[in-house]
């Protein structure tokens, strides 16, 4: 009786392949580092990209530089095709970067406001007209106070786990132990399980045991923690931001709130949630949206791709094209995107997604305006 075709297939050969393993490497050839010198001192910062390209200023939390906190987030796949159209400018708070030396014993660290007023510093050196802002945690509420004050120098603002108020007895408590063992003891297990808990909330062993392993492993080896314990003692002494949500339509142009549009996010098991919502609550919510993610607290870690889709879609609501068309994209700029002015022709809706097919819909992008409507994401979503 015949065999079933399907009974003579021989395997020949088999390559098991193995998901590549985290790792936070310096040596990256698309990344150039600079010294950049402020009123207090100088700061490291790496620019990735063409720096013709519009500017997008990212500032790390707690524990992190630019290293832990982003390259993993723009070497995903979907973020890698965003840097075709923005150069990054990843800051590093004095002392935080891998390799730092210690910082002086008589070295006064400067102030939640002081690490703000040296971005200024920052944008002079490089001629940066206006920035794009994204930050986490400590990072967020410094570029958070650097936009109240320069309103003019920042288009929007992307804010992650930020908290904008100042600190409660048992953070400062807590922190201030922890600044305490970090310059006596150095990284102490318990100063250990609070930064892994300040990053990715609870229950993280069992939902991404291997991620846990790699951020463990960089707290106990690569963080200088006399320096760490000065940054911990700025960002615990912070003010509040005094954001006021203004309910008079015709007075919110004049309310101690945040101009420009913010994303406001969030992972569902951050131990930040309610600090976000508070944040949120204090916002202008014609341009502001809050955005919970399931399933993770770290969320530029643990769902890159959720978070890069809702970048990409803030990106767009403020007028830049970020996908294109290659049959269209030679005939554009030579930056490959569109800078869009506030003007006539056409209408985005929120769900807009600059495909092949809404491109080929639209001839001479070159020529055209575009008129964003509203934020892409205006309401409190849970993806």
């Amino acid at each position: 009786m015949p065999s079933d075709s399907m009974d003579d297939i021989e395997l020949k050969k088999i390559d098991l392949q193995f998901p590549a393993v985290r790792s936070m490497s310096r040596d990256d050839s698309a990344v150039s580092e600079e010294r950049v010198e402020t009123a207090r001192g100088s700061v490291l910062v790496a620019v990735q990209g063409d720096r013709a390209k519009p500017a997008i200023l990212t500032y790390h939390d707690l524990g992190l530089n630019y290293i832990s906190s982003f390259q993993a987030f723009f070497n995903y796949i979907d973020m890698r095709a965003l840097l075709d159209n923005f150069c990054v400018y990843h800051v590093n708070a004095p002392g935080q970067e891998e390799g730092a030396v210690p910082l002086p014993d008589d070295f006064e660290y400067p102030t939640m406001d002081e690490l703000s007023e040296q971005l200024m510093f920052v944008l002079s050196h490089f001629g940066l007209r206006h920035v794009i802002g994204l930050g986490v945690g400590a990072g967020g509420n410094i570029l958070a106070r650097f936009a109240l004050a320069n309103p003019e120098k920042v288009e929007a603002l992307c804010l992650i786990n930020v908290v904008s108020t100042q600190a409660g007895w048992i953070e400062w408590g807590y922190q201030k132990m922890n600044a305490r063992y970090l310059r006596s003891k150095g990284m102490t297990q318990g100063v250990l399980d609070y930064l892994m808990w300040h990053h990715f909330g609870r229950g993280t062993e069992e939902r991404n045991h291997d991620l846990v392993q790699v951020y463990r492993n960089y707290f106990e080896r690569q963080v200088n923690p006399s320096n760490l314990a000065l940054f911990i003692d700025s960002y615990v002494r912070r003010t509040d931001l005094k954001l006021t949500r203004e309910l008079e339509p015709n007075r919110r142009k004049e309310s101690a709130t945040l101009q420009m549009p913010v994303m406001n996010i969030t992972g569902s098991l951050s131990p930040h949630v309610d600090d976000t919502v508070t944040l949120n609550g204090r916002l202008d919510p014609t341009n502001s949206s809050w955005m919970k993610i399931s399933d993770c607290g770290m969320v530029l870690e643990e769902q890159p791709g959720k978070v890069a889709e809702a970048f990409r879609l803030f990106l767009q609501g403020q007028g830049y094209a970020v996908k294109l068309s290659r049959k269209l994209s030679s005939s554009l700029s030579a930056e490959g995107m569109i800078k869009v002015p506030t003007a006539r022709l056409f209408d985005f809706t929120r769900s807009a997604s600059l495909d092949d097919s809404d491109l080929l819909s639209h001839a001479h992008w070159s020529n055209a305006s575009i008129h964003i409507t509203e934020n892409p994401i205006s309401e409190a979503v849970a993806c």
